[in-house]
């Protein structure tokens, strides 16, 4: 039998904005990474990922989503991306597209319209809940920028929940038509040809329904950060979670080969749940150990024993060297 693709490529993350400017404007695009195909092909690699080039205000850098079906005019167009995904694919380079399902921006229009009335049509497809009986947010939960996770809107008389920036609303998975609308995006890139998606904070994406406190985190100290004040029981990680990632799999394997990986920042015994249990989950749920390690021999034989043992049957090792949240693996290790 065959390995699929994945199972044996070396991935290629792209920041666009950062990349390669082919106008001059100072700005990455999607035609300067067109331009550097044989470069990425002389280096060997079988895939690239390209960070989000969504429509967006930027608020962090394209991870607030304002529109999933069109490109930024910052970094292209729809055409500007059909022909590079057209030239990768000629030098036998596939293409993964960042797909940030947890939230958007707080401009895209269906948070307008949830955010203009407490009885509007797309209330329902964001977080929103009143304030604690004594007044001010309805739990602990801290966001990962620091601060409350909550937001006050004064027109609703209602608090909003983000796990991240104030600008990034996190969508409420509990409602079915925003899973319906979520698998949508995710066909309309598949269909167009791209094969596959790195799916941001696949682990945020479910809260715990009665949203209680968590609980604080007895090895806190300051230097940790302020997310860390809590431990993330109730806001991160929940049950449900494993069937979202089971149907994203479902739609992508309808597509043929293609692949799901998915970021998840969890310890080993619960990432690799995300492999799936009754059902196939993403493909490949993110090993960030190497990131982290102490870079000693010994110590790595350990750690790539412990996680290799830990695979559940048929799942696949992946080993992540370096992305946009971390330093460069060079100003990490040294050349040495």
């Amino acid at each position: 039998m065959n390995a699929a693709w994945w199972e044996q490529g070396v991935i290629y993350q792209i920041y666009p904005r950062s990349f390669q400017d082919s106008d001059g404007n100072g700005i990455g695009d999607l035609p300067g990474i067109e331009q550097r195909l044989d470069y990425l092909a002389e280096l060997g690699i079988d895939a690239i990922w390209i960070s989000p080039f969504y429509r967006s205000p930027m608020a962090d850098f394209g991870y607030d989503v304002a529109d999933y079906l069109d490109i930024d005019p910052r970094f292209g167009t729809l055409a500007d991306f059909d022909r590079l995904l057209a030239k990768a694919h000629a030098r036998s380079i596939k293409v993964i597209l960042d797909f940030v399902p947890n939230h958007s921006s707080d401009r895209h229009p269906f948070f307008v319209e949830s955010r203009s009335s407490r009885k509007s049509a797309k209330r329902e497809w964001y977080i929103w809940r009143d304030p604690a009986p004594g007044g001010g947010p309805p739990n602990n939960w801290i966001s990962d920028f620091g601060g409350s996770a909550w937001e006050w809107d004064e027109t609703t008389g209602q608090y909003y929940y983000h796990a991240f920036l104030k600008e990034q609303p996190d969508l409420n998975w509990r409602n079915p038509a925003v899973q319906q609308m979520m698998g949508d995006v995710l066909r309309f890139w598949f269909a167009r040809g791209v094969d596959g998606f790195r799916i941001d904070v696949l682990w945020h994406l479910i809260k715990a329904a009665d949203f209680p406190d968590n609980p604080p985190n007895p090895a806190y100290h300051e230097s940790m950060g302020e997310m860390h004040r809590v431990l993330q029981v109730h806001s991160t990680d929940q049950p449900e979670v494993h069937d979202i990632a089971a149907e994203m799999r479902r739609i992508a394997d309808s597509y043929g080969s293609r692949v799901l990986i998915g970021e998840i920042y969890l310890p080993l015994e619960r990432l690799m749940h995300y492999y799936g249990r009754e059902t196939a989950g993403v493909h490949l749920p993110f090993n960030f150990q190497l990131i982290d390690a102490p870079w000693h021999a010994r110590g790595l034989a350990t750690m790539i024993a412990e996680y290799e043992a830990a695979l559940p049957p048929g799942a696949w090792p992946n080993w992540v060297l370096g992305n946009h949240d971390r330093p460069r693996i060079a100003a990490r290790l040294g050349e040495a």
